[in-house]
């Protein structure tokens, strides 16, 4: 028997680094982490940007100045959560439907002075419609998710 793929994505980490220093570097270091082949621009990636607002973007900009703004900020609670739209449909391409959208809540709590834990949570990923199996095994690859929080655990570690 076959398992069905979840509609949600759940991973999470424990990072050496008081809560609010954990929240400023995943907001204000997203694209330090990020993987740069993760692009859907034609030319290679000069930043990844994310707007520390609600209303405002995640986005890549490319080497020729074109932008892909992939993701719109929901919800943006320092030091504790922030939740951004995922705007790219199972073509990997960009979902300009926001009813097609999944959204990414990652939540920062302290388990001491010096430790956070941050788990993510990718949800609602069926509203991408046919073939959302692709995004929900895409994110929770080990190349997806996992390959973004351990580049930000290792990011911290290295005094980020």
């Amino acid at each position: 028997m076959t398992e069905a793929t979840s509609t949600v994505v759940r991973r999470q980490i424990t990072v050496q680094a008081p809560i609010e220093r954990a929240f400023t570097v995943f907001t204000e270091r997203f694209g330090d982490f990020k993987p740069p082949e993760h692009n859907m621009l034609k030319v290679p990636i000069a930043e990844t940007v994310f707007e520390p607002q609600v209303g405002g973007h995640i986005y890549d900009r490319g080497t020729d100045g074109s932008v892909c703004r992939w993701a719109r900020i929901l919800a943006y609670q320092p030091p504790d959560r922030v939740v951004f739209s995922w705007d790219i449909s199972p073509q990997w391409q960009i979902e300009t439907e926001p009813e097609n959208t999944s959204e990414v809540e990652v939540r920062f709590i302290a388990e001491a002075p010096g430790r956070t834990r941050v788990e993510l949570e990718h949800r609602n990923i069926d509203r991408h419609g046919p073939g959302w199996q692709a995004v929900a095994d895409g994110v929770a690859d080990d190349a997806g998710w996992p390959l973004y929080l351990s580049r930000y655990a290792a990011l911290l570690t290295e005094g980020g």
